[in-house]
């Protein structure tokens, strides 16, 4: 592969026979550029694989497929922008807003608005952003994906009356920018635009096209390149050009020169708090100026974090996100003087990969999408990557696209991995606006007595009441449905146990036993949150196995400190995510960096990893939502923030609603819960005789004084410990469903807690026991003879106690003693 150079067309330095990187299309496909003489330093050519257009102009300055240096890049751009402020005027030009064009164009138009200097910027986008609602689109034809959106975070920053001006890598037809100019007048009319290209290549009757355009439009259009001319292309060149790209399918260049690929090591850069990662919501010359005193000191962390060897370095921007990594490649650059600093960024385009001089896609990546784009995953490309030489490639995304698929086997990290010494990630904040995470007009929390047997202000439930809607269902009839795979879990409500009078013994007897132990993990999680957290926390409990705690830790919060913390429960349902209705409540009331969720236990981590993956899915984490959770115990050992790592019994995990504040577990169900609803639940007002809820909080309260010493102690060692997750539940889970053949992991239920309800509202098939437990199972063996469900020990059980539900499940299919057998 050539060598890029200080010229734009990346020929090889000191070679006297310079090759244009757009001959090998001309000589097979008779395409040529007429036009200015720098049309071939900025432009070479290759073959699309899209059945619209058979070429692609290859730009030698865009930074997007040919790694380019980011002092080029960022020049190009701002010295546009500077002959748009000369053409328009200082006074026009302090009125005028920049629309940049996704994903080519958007760093290019971020460039073009700084050389403005006081223009706001904002670039159109093809990833939907919930909450966020479109100002306008328009469609882009010839591309190989089309729908553009417009989403402002202040819709009024294209409602002025100044210039708008558009940029775009290269102004071809001018269709796009007459579709773009056509759907902001509508809504926004003005009386002038400005159109900013690379080149220009349009012919006379694309020309005279937009002179007409203007003309009914009643505005003035001007338009401003580097170069103009346009691109000849032969009869029957779309036909041609197909025939070439299956000709040389699978030629994307070098093979891997490492045995293992490189594993990447984050990088953090420090990037500013709210400081909006691009423009696709609007950047304003007060961020600008926000990010220019940042970027020496995040391009030091960067560069401290290469390797020593570092002659050659790579900056790869990913898809839209183009301005950040190319200013961040730029600082870099100036940092280290005796490095070939590039620059460039994936994309979303196919386009052919031919290993010759005279091609501009030398070499291509292939991998997975690991954005959330409106048309879903799909293959995205690095060009010109593999067989470049770089001793360090610097991969920078944004949270969004922070994924699984980014670290996958065949993911783009895995790729560079195999073709550079060294990958570091560089990850920037997702920018959300507010009006995606505003909470106005949502309902007040529910509280008792009204909504459950808990004073008001133990806890406000940001719940909807459905406890005149029948939900229950037979446990078997809702096991059938769930592994059958026609209902979920949170469609309907299991019948709620009601205790014997032996089990209620039981209760009480456990209840008078742990309390004390309760009350030290209840201080000890609580003293943690508040000396690593927040010391104003607000506390946010998953209903309703942590909102006993959520309380509990309140109570200790005023006992220890005198505080009065505010506590909300919120519903959060494995498979379909946490309740962001809920979650913009809380975020219009209270600062998200001050929530702390919580939780009783965890058993095998896949409500914690539901959390963190919801937070993440939403974008409620880039609005400053911490996804880690706090919890009582973590026998999983899935948190950082617990009471203690042990597996012993809780007595609120005994019994459902009547030690829950009479409240049901969740339910969302889309003809009961609506887009602007919160997930519902059911007050079990009748069973009021049998609740235990202020009890059992009053009977673990009574015990703080006796502990403080020990939640002191506690708090101190952990402070020492490393408390990193080792996830050692989750491996056991899967040991164990492979053991016993269970087929999903999700049908085994460890620890206490997770036993206990699989007793109470699953159909269980087996109870594992640590050889030796004591009393902390006496109400687990008892459940289990009630239910005629075998009960065995076993040796190396990480958990006290193991509930398996049973696999393959029919109703009506019973064994000898009762219990429910496999069809």
């Amino acid at each position: 592969m050539q060598q890029e150079t200080d010229g734009p067309n990346g020929t090889d330095e000191g070679n006297s026979a310079v090759v244009w990187s757009g001959q090998w299309v001309a000589d097979r496909l008779g395409v040529g550029l007429d036009g200015d003489a720098a049309l071939p330093e900025l432009l070479g050519l290759a073959l699309r694989r899209n059945p619209r257009r058979a070429h692609l102009l290859v730009s030698n300055v865009l930074g997007k497929h040919v790694p380019q240096r980011p002092s080029t890049v960022y020049g190009a751009g701002l010295g546009l922008g500077r002959r748009v402020r000369e053409l328009l005027g200082e006074e026009d030009a302090a009125r005028a807003v920049v629309l940049g064009y996704a994903e080519t164009a958007t760093g290019l138009g971020h460039s073009v608005a700084d050389g403005l200097a006081l223009a706001p910027y904002l670039h159109s986008t093809r990833r939907p952003v919930s909450g966020v609602a479109p100002v306008g689109g328009f469609e882009e034809e010839h591309s190989h994906a089309t729908s553009h959106l417009l989403l402002p975070e202040r819709p009024e920053l294209l409602a002025g009356e100044g210039p708008l001006v558009l940029v775009d890598d290269e102004f071809s037809t001018g269709r796009t920018v007459r579709n773009t100019i056509a759907a902001v007048h509508a809504r926004f009319p003005r009386e002038r635009y400005v159109v900013v290209a690379l080149v220009d290549m349009r012919g006379p009757a694309d020309r005279e096209r937009l002179r007409e355009f203007a003309a009914d439009l009643g505005a003035r259009v001007d338009v401003i390149t580097l170069a103009a001319g346009e691109v000849r292309l032969p009869e029957g060149v779309l036909e041609r050009g197909q025939e070439l790209v299956a000709r040389h399918a699978g030629t994307d260049g070098p093979a891997p020169v490492r045995v293992g690929p490189a594993a990447p090591v984050r990088a953090e850069p420090g990037w500013p708090r709210g400081l909006p990662d691009g423009g696709r919501h609007g950047f304003t010359p007060a961020h600008r100026d926000v990010l220019q005193a940042a970027l020496p000191r995040m391009a030091a962390r960067i560069a401290a974090a290469l390797p020593a060897v570092r002659r050659r370095v790579l900056v790869l921007g990913t898809e839209e996100l183009m301005y950040a990594p190319l200013r961040l490649a730029e600082a870099l650059e100036r940092l280290l003087p005796d490095s070939d600093v590039r620059y460039s960024t994936t994309t979303r385009s196919p386009v052919l990969a031919v290993d010759d001089p005279g091609y501009a896609i030398r070499t291509r990546l292939v991998f997975p999408a690991h954005d959330t784009p409106a048309d879903g995953p799909g293959e995205r490309y690095a060009y010109n990557v593999a067989g470049g030489g770089f001793d360090a490639v610097v991969a920078v995304t944004d949270s969004t696209g922070d994924t699984p698929e980014l670290h996958a086997p065949d993911g783009l990290l895995a790729r560079l991995g195999e073709h550079t010494g060294s990958v570091l990630l560089a990850v920037i904040p997702s920018y959300v606006p507010a009006s995606a995470v505003a909470g106005a007009g949502l309902p007040e929390p529910l509280r008792g007595p009204a909504f459950s047997s808990y004073a008001p202000d133990d806890v406000g439930w940001l719940l909807q009441d459905l406890s005149d809607v029948t939900l229950e269902a037979p446990t078997e009839e809702r096991e059938e449905a769930i592994q059958r795979g026609g209902a979920h879990y949170a469609e309907s409500l299991p019948v709620e146990y009601q205790p014997s009078e032996e089990y209620q013994a039981l209760y009480r007897a456990a209840l008078d036993a742990s309390a004390s132990r309760v009350a030290r993990a209840v201080g000890t999680v609580t003293e943690t949150v508040l000396a690593e957290r927040t010391r104003r926390p607000v506390l946010v409990s998953l209903a309703r196995a942590g909102t006993p705690v959520g309380v509990l830790m309140r109570r200790w919060a005023q006992h220890a400190h005198g505080l009065d913390l505010p506590h909300y429960a919120i519903s959060i349902v494995r498979g379909r995510g946490i309740d962001e209705n809920a979650l913009r409540w809380l975020a219009d009331r209270h600062d998200p960096a001050d929530v702390v969720f919580v939780d009783g236990w965890t058993g095998k981590g896949a409500v914690t990893r539901e959390l963190a993956d919801a937070l993440r899915r939403s974008g409620f984490d880039r609005a400053g939502f911490d996804p880690r959770l706090a919890v009582l115990a973590d026998p999983g050992q899935c948190v950082a923030t617990y009471g203690t790592r042990d597996d012993f019994l809780i007595p609120s995990a005994c019994l459902n609603s009547t030690v829950s504040g009479l409240v049901s577990r969740t339910v969302l169900r889309a003809d009961l819960v609506g887009p602007h609803d919160y997930h519902g639940a059911k007050h079990y007002r009748e069973l009021a005789r049998a609740d235990v809820s202020r009890a059992f909080l009053d009977a673990v309260a009574d015990r703080f004084t006796d502990v403080g010493e020990d939640v002191t102690l506690d708090v101190k060692a952990l402070s020492a410990t490393d408390r990193t997750p080792t996830w050692a539940g989750w491996a056991a889970v899967e040991r164990i469903s492979e053991e016993y053949g269970m087929g999903d992991i999700n049908l085994v239920k460890p620890g206490v807690g997770e036993t206990t309800r699989v007793l109470l509202r699953r159909v269980p098939w087996k109870i594992l026991t640590r050889r030796g437990a004591g009393a902390d199972l006496d109400h687990i063996r008892l459940l289990a003879h009630q239910r005629g469900v075998p009960v065995e020990e076993t040796d190396g059980l990480p958990y006290s106690c193991v509930g398996l539900i049973h696999p393959r499940y029919t109703r009506g299919a019973t064994g000898a003693d009762g219990t429910a057998v496999a069809s």
